[in-house]
């Protein structure tokens, strides 16, 4: 129990750490440069402080939780030795974070309500919910793809700096092609990826991989799959949209 609240604490006074910055900002221009007093201040201390303790015990259960089953599950695969499951749980776990992800369904909604707007797609809801959903699955194809990608990266030792060099031409040559209206969806779809769930996991998976394979470095070699998370739904949803 002790050792738990000393955890705890010292995850507390991260997540203040972490926030105060922002609390400085936002009190800075709203009194000092908008000279406009802090509206419903009690709605907002309360709000704050409930973004501390949830961010305390989120960072505390990636600690504890997300980070050590990522790289035991990595650690197991290795020693397994089946190069198939190990990529089949890959683009499983790409997929799977990533078609749940709230931003990303957030964007994919807003996309189809502009889609339908601008006449890309009809104005129906079985139109703009086929869209979205179209487009979630094919981000989350790039994802897992992706996650593949990494993987395979970590087994055979390929640099990595060439394999991200030969994504971003392959954006720009893509962004040649595609319609406009797909492009600015695109490159925010590579953002929104990358969510708090996706990102623990699959570096704990990296990580825990490139610590199990003989010749590979955790610091080098381990990291680098969020880098492919977020490069080829860029890709894929420029070619979603040259498609439809």
């Amino acid at each position: 129990m002790y050792q738990l609240i000393r955890h705890l604490w010292g995850s507390l006074k991260e997540s203040i750490r972490d926030l105060t910055p922002i609390i400085i900002v936002i009190a800075f221009f709203q009194l000092v440069v908008l000279q406009q007093p802090i509206p419903d201040l009690l709605g907002l201390v309360t709000g704050t402080v409930l973004v501390v303790v949830g961010l305390t015990l989120f960072v505390h259960g990636l600690k504890i939780g997300l980070f050590p089953i990522g790289e035991s599950m990595a650690h197991d695969f290795a020693r397994k030795g089946s190069v198939f499951w190990l990529l089949t749980f890959a683009f499983a776990l790409g997929f799977g974070t990533t078609v749940a992800e709230p931003a990303l369904i957030a964007i994919a909604k807003e996309a189809a309500n502009i889609a339908a707007t601008g006449g890309m797609i009809e104005q129906s809801d079985r139109a703009r919910n086929d869209y979205a959903d179209g487009l979630r699955l094919t981000v989350a194809l790039s994802v897992g793809a992706a996650i593949v990608l990494g993987v395979l990266r970590i087994i055979k030792g390929w640099p990595v700096q060439y394999l991200i060099l030969g994504g971003y031409i392959g954006v720009v040559i893509m962004t040649m092609f595609a319609p406009p209206e797909i492009i600015g969806i695109a490159y925010v779809s590579g953002g929104v990826t990358t969510s708090t769930i996706t990102v623990p996991l699959v570096t704990a998976l990296g990580v825990g991989l490139a610590t199990s394979i003989r010749g590979r470095n955790p610091m080098t070699d381990g990291f680098g799959l969020i880098a492919f998370a977020s490069l080829t739904p860029m890709i894929f949803v420029m070619g979603y949209g040259m498609l439809l």
